[in-house]
């Protein structure tokens, strides 16, 4: 059990854990980004157990990727359940589930790593979250600020183009038929036909 955030992530790249119970308000690092850095590197299952009861926190905290989000205060023993149940659909995850595959790009979700037809792409965190957001969800349109909200929070404080540049940065070095562009509106990666 960790006492603040440092310790947490600390304590995190030190030992395996099967699930991580996570409130918001650690000291020193917040929990949203302790969040951050474990889905960097990790898909391990995240609870947010936290007494931030609003909309816009349990949004956050979802749009973060954590499996579930419980607000104080809270019955034991619903917890306990919960926690089994996400442990349960997590028996089913095996080694194949750390890579994601799109016609010649494949991504290895736990290495932050990407290869085009065998060999290695040299992306960022972020053009590898951007590209991951995108394969995980074919078919999705998104926009700038839906982009910006999902790999960056909602407190974020820049230019929405930055997306341009990262999506720029992926075409160059992914492949530039990649990520679609749909005017006037945002990016999306179309579905790939497996038939």
């Amino acid at each position: 059990m960790a006492s603040d955030g440092v310790e947490a992530i600390s304590l995190f790249a030190q030992k395996k854990y099967d699930l991580v119970l996570l409130d918001i308000l650690l000291p020193k690092i917040d929990g949203y980004g302790v969040c951050e850095l474990i889905r960097k590197q990790s898909q391990i299952p995240i609870v947010m157990l936290t007494a931030l009861d609003s909309e816009a926190d349990q949004i956050k905290g979802l749009d973060l990727q954590v499996d579930d989000y419980i607000t104080k205060p809270f019955s034991m023993p619903i917890l306990k359940r919960k926690i089994a149940a996400i442990l349960r659909r997590m028996a089913g995850y095996t080694e194949a589930d750390k890579y994601l595959h799109y016609k010649n790009i494949t991504l290895d979700l736990e290495g932050y790593r990407a290869f085009a037809q065998g060999r290695d792409i040299d992306l960022t965190a972020k053009e590898f979250e951007v590209l991951r957001e995108f394969l995980l969800n074919q078919g999705r349109v998104y926009t700038r600020q839906n982009l910006i909200n999902i790999l960056w929070g909602y407190d974020f404080i820049g230019d929405e183009r930055l997306i341009d540049t990262h999506i720029k940065n992926i075409r160059k070095k992914a492949g530039a038929d990649i990520i679609e562009t749909i005017r006037g509106v945002g990016y999306r990666i179309a579905k790939e036909n497996k038939e």
